[in-house]
């Protein structure tokens, strides 16, 4: 099952449909979505192996509705506890697995009989309120997967060198594909800054006089709606926030906050700013859920939301709570439930949540096409290209139980990949596939010349018996896998990874910071270049050019364990590794930074988008806070904040070219929130820095101040 996880809340007493907690030795647990595409096979989860020697015996066959027995290719992985089935035509089955197929002499297993599942040969829309109900009463018998295996039990059928290009006149967003854009919270067109900042209003700035830039206009949004994300394509400025619907007014007052609680909608705001004094508002349009991501390529502009629906009271009152709700200003002032037409489950979902895909034709924004669809399957990260759009979601699987006591256990997590054509506002699903390990972000997939490559961690680092190792898949286009490299630095995570043309990069960590080189050219047979090791480990990789890679990190140090064992590894100051990868066998760290001390951080390291780059110049820069340590407790101390700037060059390394860090005031413990720069653009020859309160203005000769605006 699939499910984002929250490590802020945790509890052993409530389960959700993406994880299943196992509590006691005579348990056993499966996992398993009720339906599979025939390309890609249907495959269920076991606690407990199974046992090779069961594969086409009596203990372990698939049926068809009637009851024969089907010729099927059945298989077993992930050490027997993974079933596979694959071979077998469009249509409804069952799979038999009798107690002597069970690999397990402490569980006392009646025969498991009629766990159902479907082949189809495509997805296929849901047909009526019946079918949608039936499938969210599915995941609701699902959210407790555990089966007692006792006397009368039975397991239950319910069950790319690509960063934007700084080129030019102005900055552009460090977008991840070339000809693909992403949102930002500060966009520029050289001659204007647009900043939404978290205070319920949209700022343009003019910064046509850099010696006299002043406020534009102001977009002031009412409370119910939250702008948070931005675009700008021609002369018009694309806002993205969430916003809250009012109660159902068809509804009694009691009946309208059980069903629609104040439900969220990411709503898109299209503005004209040809005149940047005077932005008119053209259209709105909205999907329920929060915003997974957008991106815009062309005249193209898409985005997907996630939304769980208040599914657990579906049997309690009247009304429809299982279909998100859209929104189009030009269809009129009430948002509508999205047609069943336009619903389809993803192959292997298994939880309660859609993956809503909007796309908009930006060509005539007031009157142009809109098309949204919900896919029941939940999802977490996003990659795009000019091409096709990919989502992961994580399947997590638990274990048995080797203890009686209660515990919470999240067990492994595996991927499901699923692959959507884009063809202007038509928008199909292609394909999925199922992927051993976990993805970190975006960076870790790419695509490059029809084939889709993508790295994954399996496993956790702390578990000695079974220790982490990660990989790396090249799928084609039907992600079929092609080639594979499997069980890199074991013990170790991935904390980064870059993909550039025929080269992939990854960072893994532990105690040491081995940066791999791997050559992906052969998409049948990737193969490892070299491997460097050294202290520290990078957040983010940015190509500098074919042959050089700057790495954002951090440094660390190992102290001596005083319980014994492996050393305490600490991190320490914000590391810049320039990476020479000219010789792809034995890559060097040519040169490092070290900024401050333990505490200090950059937005840089967890979001790439605050990276400020002037390619002309060979500059790179970041917002940072610098902290470093006093006294033997590791207590860390404030000492400054605002933003650095450098030189990078493969001839002249890293070099130090504007500082614009600003003093802790006195008995100041920790930087001023609102005050921080968020981030750097620039326009011809002038840098400017922006945070929640003011925007300010340097020359990129000397870096001396030249004014600042008050923006609050």
């Amino acid at each position: 099952m699939r499910k984002k996880v929250s490590w802020l809340i945790v509890t052993a007493f409530i389960t959700v449909a993406a994880i299943t907690y196992t509590f006691y030795i005579d348990k056993l647990t499966v996992t398993a979505s009720e339906s599979a595409l025939f390309n890609q096979g249907w495959h269920i989860n076991f606690s407990t192996p199974l046992k090779e020697e069961a594969l086409g015996s009596n203990d372990l066959y698939v049926t068809d509705r009637n009851g024969k027995k089907m010729t099927a290719d059945i298989s077993l992985g992930n050490a027997g506890k993974t079933l596979y089935v694959k071979g077998l035509v469009p249509g409804s089955y069952e799979l038999h697995v009798k107690k002597n197929a069970v690999n397990s002499k402490s569980i006392k297993l009646l025969p498991i009989d009629k766990i159902k599942f479907t082949i189809y040969e495509t997805i296929e829309s849901v047909a009526s309120a019946k079918e949608l109900k039936a499938y969210f009463e599915r995941v609701k018998s699902m959210q407790r997967t555990d089966v007692m295996v006792t006397q009368g039990s039975e397991l239950s059928n319910e069950d790319s060198l690509a960063s934007a290009k700084s080129g030019g006149d102005h900055s552009t967003t460090n977008n991840q594909v070339e000809g693909v854009d992403e949102a930002d919270s500060v966009k520029t067109d050289g001659n204007y800054i647009y900043t939404v900042m978290g205070n319920n209003k949209v700022t343009i700035t003019d910064i046509r006089d850099p010696k006299k830039i002043r406020k534009a206009s102001e977009i002031k949004m009412e409370e119910e709606f939250y702008p948070s994300q931005l675009f700008l394509h021609d002369d018009m400025l694309i806002v993205f926030g969430e916003k809250y619907e009012p109660y159902n007014n068809e509804m009694n007052t009691d009946e309208a906050r059980i069903s629609r609680p104040m439900n969220g909608m990411t709503t898109v705001r299209m503005y004209n700013v040809k005149n940047p004094k005077m932005p008119k508002i053209i259209r709105e349009i909205g999907a329920e859920g929060y915003l997974n991501g957008a991106r815009k390529t062309g005249n193209m502009l898409y985005f997907v939301t996630n939304v769980q629906p208040n599914f657990w009271i579906m049997n309690e009152i009247d009304g429809d709570v299982l279909r998100p709700r859209v929104y189009d200003s030009i269809e009129g002032a009430d948002s509508e439930l999205i047609d069943y037409k336009d619903i389809a489950i993803l192959p292997g979902a298994m939880e309660p949540t859609y993956s809503i895909i909007t796309a908009i034709d930006l060509l005539v924004p007031a009157e142009g096409k809109v098309v949204t669809k919900g896919y029941l399957g939940a999802s977490e990260q996003l990659y795009m290209s000019e091409d096709n759009l990919y989502l992961t979601a994580t399947i997590y699987e638990t274990n048995a139980s080797t203890s009686k006591k209660m515990i919470w256990n999240p067990g492994t997590s595996n991927s499901e990949l699923f692959k959507f054509t884009l063809n202007k506002t038509n928008v199909t699903f292609q394909n999925s596939a199922t992927l051993k390990g976990h993805l970190l972000n975006q960076f870790s997939m790419d695509e490059h010349n029809g084939y889709f490559r993508v790295v994954t961690t399996e496993g956790n680092m702390w578990d000695d018996k079974n220790p982490s190792k990660n990989h790396l898949f090249i799928l084609d286009e039907n992600l079929n896998t092609t080639g594979s490299i499997e069980g890199l630095a074991k013990g170790e995570r991935i904390y980064s990874a870059r993909f550039m043309g025929d080269k992939a990069y990854m960072v893994t960590f532990r105690e040491t910071d081995p940066l791999f080189v791997i050559d992906v050219a052969n998409p049948t047979a990737p193969k490892v270049l070299g491997e460097l090791k050294i202290p520290g480990f990078s957040n983010y990789l940015h190509p500098l050019d074919d042959n050089h890679l700057i790495g954002f990190g951090y440094e660390t140090v190992a102290e001596k364990n005083p319980q014994g064992g492996e050393p305490l590894i600490l991190t320490m100051g914000m590391k810049i590794s320039l990476f020479d990868i000219t010789d792809f066998n034995n890559p060097k760290e040519k040169d490092t930074e070290i900024i401050g001390g333990r505490g200090t951080y950059s937005p840089v390291q967890y979001d790439h988008k605050a990276l400020f780059q002037h390619k002309e110049r060979n500059l790179y820069g970041f917002p940072v806070s610098i902290y470093d340590e006093i006294g033997k407790d590791h207590n860390i101390d404030f000492k400054s904040s605002g933003a650095l700037v450098y030189e990078i060059t493969p001839e002249h390394g890293i070099v130090l070219k504007g500082d614009l860090l600003k003093a802790k005031s006195r008995g100041e413990q920790y930087g001023d929130w609102e005050g921080e720069i968020q981030r750097m653009l620039y326009s011809k020859d002038i840098l400017y820095t922006v945070s929640m309160k003011e925007i300010k203005n340097y020359s990129l000769d000397t870096y001396a101040p030249i004014g600042n605006l008050q923006i609050d």
